[in-house]
């Protein structure tokens, strides 16, 4: 579950992390009381929706005066921000984050990331920030520095201190205050059972030494039952209607740019199913992976998810049955069927348990359904169904 940046900050700022002073401004309404509160100019707005790159987008907006503020809170509220992430629909912006600007000396990356490799948590960090990590990992990876922790006892001081003197901070107030810093941040990741806690940039200040101008945290699903109060931090407001309905559900779905419907078990399977589209000039429509043990109604559920794309020409359903058996997925495809009528082409490749019993079934049905037997097959046909459709 991801979090917006000002809930990050919230329990950052319960964990002894240094943030800005902000503000959540979520209507005109709230605008004059807003930046009574942050008193002092120029201050920052920041539209709060669940995607990188809001800066690059017109999303983050420096404002020197209450005028240039309350125009900037007006812009965004209500707006749809598209960044790199959101897609071309982009994201409703229904809440800004209003917050004191600092006099920034230097900017720093740190972050908490999940190394399944070693099979533990790793620090990371950087003198380079306020760019993304990745960029950064793919031109310069010897500037990230990777500091593994024992999920028993955390970051140890000695570890911090490593770290801190690495970025190049050697004043002893300083080094001290980075110190707590990292120890924190570690310490709030493992306590909430987070998969990404990350600042960026950790600025350097001239008003108040190091600040997490930036902040963003997701947790692990699986962990949200120890804690219900994060997992009640969720807005289903947030994100596509669409991901909300699959959660409901149980089902992993993500919408993307493309044309081509994919149904798979298995999120390996799923992303292997995706390069193949790709690979013969098919663009996908969404990743969505059924998981499994699926039942009819989950699969129902996801067949009415891809149809109700209006984007889609074509739909790929491409299964193989080991735990999930391939007459219960038929079973799903032909009740949706009944429900939704496919305006679009079929393909549909079954393999594993329970296979004739699956393929009976759709062939005693009236559905134009195109059968495969490969994914290279599946993939061309979609392929070509999806380019015959426009």
């Amino acid at each position: 579950m991801r979090l917006h940046e000002f809930q990050a900050k919230a329990l950052f700022k319960s964990y002894d992390l240094p943030v800005p002073l902000g503000v959540v401004v979520e209507s005109s309404k709230g605008t004059t009381k807003a930046l009574a509160k942050i008193k002092t100019r120029p201050c920052v707005v920041k539209a709060q929706v669940l995607a990188g790159g809001r800066g690059k987008a017109g999303g983050v907006r420096l404002t020197k005066t209450t005028a240039e503020a309350r125009a900037a809170i007006a812009a965004l509220l209500g707006s749809r921000l598209v960044t790199k992430q959101t897609g071309g629909a982009g994201e409703l912006v229904r809440r800004v984050l209003v917050e004191q600007a600092f006099t920034l000396q230097h900017e720093y990356y740190v972050g908490l990331v999940i190394d399944r490799s070693r099979e533990t948590p790793v620090l990371l960090a950087s003198r380079e920030g306020g760019m993304e990590i990745e960029e950064l990992a793919a031109r310069a990876p010897e500037a990230i520095l990777k500091e593994p922790l024992d999920v028993t006892r955390g970051l140890q001081a000695f570890q911090a201190r490593k770290i801190i003197y690495a970025l190049g901070l050697t004043d002893p107030k300083l080094v001290e205050q980075g110190v707590q810093l990292l120890r924190n941040l570690a310490r709030l990741g493992l306590d909430l059972g987070a998969s990404l806690v990350e600042i960026n940039p950790l600025a350097l200040t001239k008003e108040r030494g190091l600040v997490a101008i930036d902040a963003k945290l997701t947790l692990d699903d699986s962990a949200l039952p120890r804690h219900p109060e994060l997992a009640a931090l969720s807005d289903p407001r947030d994100g596509s209607p669409l991901e909300a309905r699959a959660r409901k559900v149980g089902i992993h779905y993500v919408g993307l740019d493309g044309t081509i419907g994919c149904m798979v078990n298995g999120a390996g399977l799923a992303m292997a199913t995706m390069d193949i589209i790709k690979l013969h000039g098919g663009e996908p429509a969404n990743f969505l992976d059924v998981g499994g043990g699926a039942n009819v109604e989950q699969v129902r559920e996801a067949f009415t998810l891809i149809l109700g794309d209006a984007k889609v020409r074509a739909v790929l359903i491409n299964i193989f049955g080991g735990i999930m058996q391939c007459d219960v997925i038929a079973q799903g495809i032909l009740e949706a069927a009944k429900m939704v009528k496919p305006r679009v082409p079929l393909v549909v490749r079954l393999e594993g348990t329970r296979v004739q019993e699956g393929r009976t079934l759709l062939a005693a049905s009236k559905l134009a359904i195109r059968s495969a037997t490969t994914m290279e097959d599946a993939a061309k046909q979609v392929v070509a169904a999806a380019q015959e459709a426009r």
